[in-house]
């Protein structure tokens, strides 16, 4: 579960029949010295019986309501200290002090086990409400936790088979055993990060696919600037390497400008470039000078060619680049020769 500010995790509270065995004490005394946090339902205030809390980091908020309010039945097992909440074809079953969910049938891990406290049922209010196919933000600014129910747009396509994984990392074990394949729409909850996108598949399967361009065509301007970062922190982990002119793509020893970009876009991105400058200055889109972003292609004149070397815009007028035999790979400003030899940028993300 991605969570939107380290020191709230958004959760909720399930008021509801008393009895059974707690699984947690009574809520801390801080408690009370904590901001006050506000629950919004489509911009309204969500009317709640108990107000909510912040218990060391974490939001609670009471459940029955919000389910209700959202369109699902509920119900609980006080015998097996189980919830269920049924929406349409959707069903979430829940047994507190799990680390995992039922979503029709289907696992769903849940990074903070439900609680008991004084005959009250806690759960994860993003798992349990993303669930029922509604979207959920925190709002640092406003201490407020903002859930919108409209209905999920399918409007991402995924361009190769792709692995729908529990977490943002390649290890991790898979939501189901079928790739998605070529075709199927995916809905993008957030960016994980550069690298990671989670997602809601139409069949409402939640977990995290690969953000690389190959395999969607999803963008967003979070995803681009998450990229570039990735991608210019690579380069300068190879500061200082040598310049060798037309160094082997296939290793890190030495580099020339455009093996050096050609190996930084496919390690992280998977994005295979061509070989020389002058044919990668055919990728991509043309933009301007004044359009720039980190990431950006940057073409010059060199050796009496029209276009002879390329570099890396790293934003703040800077250029990432390798030509020099004393320097190698590093960074400097991107003015006088460099602007007198500027011929064209490109954009790859």
């Amino acid at each position: 579960m991605t969570k939107c500010n380290p020191a709230l995790l958004p959760l909720l509270i399930l008021s509801l029949c008393g009895g059974g065995a707690a699984y947690a004490d009574a809520l801390p005394q801080e408690q009370a010295d904590s901001p006050v946090i506000s629950v919004y339902l489509d911009g309204k205030p969500l009317p709640t019986e108990v107000a909510p809390l912040n218990v060391d980091g974490t939001v609670l908020v009471p459940i029955r309501g919000l389910f209700e309010a959202q369109g699902a039945a509920l119900s609980w097992d006080n015998t097996g200290k189980t919830v269920t909440a049924t929406k349409d074809d959707t069903t979430l079953t829940y047994q507190m002090g799990t680390s995992s969910a039922k979503l029709n049938g289907r696992p769903v891990e849940v990074e903070v086990p439900g609680i008991i406290a004084d005959d009250t049922a806690m759960i994860p209010l993003r798992m349990a409400s993303e669930a029922l196919g509604n979207t959920v933000n925190w709002v640092p600014a406003t201490q407020s936790v903002q859930i919108t129910s409209a209905a999920v747009i399918y409007e991402t396509s995924i361009l190769r088979g792709v692995t729908l994984r529990s977490k943002p990392d390649g290890e991790s074990k898979p939501v189901t055993e079928d790739l998605l394949s070529a075709g199927t729409k995916v809905h993008v909850i957030n960016v994980a990060d550069a690298l990671w996108l989670k997602v809601r598949t139409e069949d409402n399967l939640i977990g995290y696919i690969s953000a690389k361009p190959k395999f969607t065509d999803y963008t967003s301007s979070s995803l681009t600037e998450k990229q570039a970062a990735a991608l210019l922190a690579y380069g300068r982990t190879f500061n200082g390497t040598p310049y060798e002119f037309g160094a082997s793509p296939d290793q890190t020893d030495t580099f020339d400008c455009s093996s050096f970009v050609k190996r930084l876009f496919e390690d992280i991105l998977s994005v295979e470039l061509p070989r020389v400058s002058y044919n990668q200055a055919k990728e991509g889109t043309k933009v301007g000078l004044d359009e720039l972003r980190p990431g950006d292609l940057l073409f010059f004149t060199a050796r009496g060619l029209d276009i002879g070397h390329v570099a890396i815009y790293a934003g703040n007028n800077k250029i990432l680049h390798t030509y020099s035999s004393e320097e190698g790979v590093h960074t400097e400003e991107f003015d006088g020769q460099w602007k007198k030899r500027f011929v064209t940028a490109r954009r790859i993300l």
